[in-house]
């Protein structure tokens, strides 16, 4: 549950990056501009994003296959 929560977590960091992908515009130029001036990273966002559902995603197949319903 915790691992999803994280995911989710990196997903709301990165939204500023995906909008400016997706819809880029003056204004989410502009938005991008001032969060880079103040340490913003959204390399971060994307690597611990990704490491996390990927231990995320593999810790739940291996409670899935060896632990649920085994009582």
């Amino acid at each position: 549950m915790v691992g999803w929560l994280l995911v989710g977590a990196a997903l709301m960091y990165l939204f500023p990056a995906i909008a400016d992908g997706l819809m880029g515009s003056d204004l989410t130029h502009l938005w991008m501009t001032n969060l880079a001036r103040s340490g913003y990273n959204p390399i971060l966002g994307w690597v611990g994003g990704s490491i996390v559902l990927a231990v995320t995603v593999t810790g739940n197949w291996v409670w899935y296959q060896y632990f649920e319903g085994k009582r």
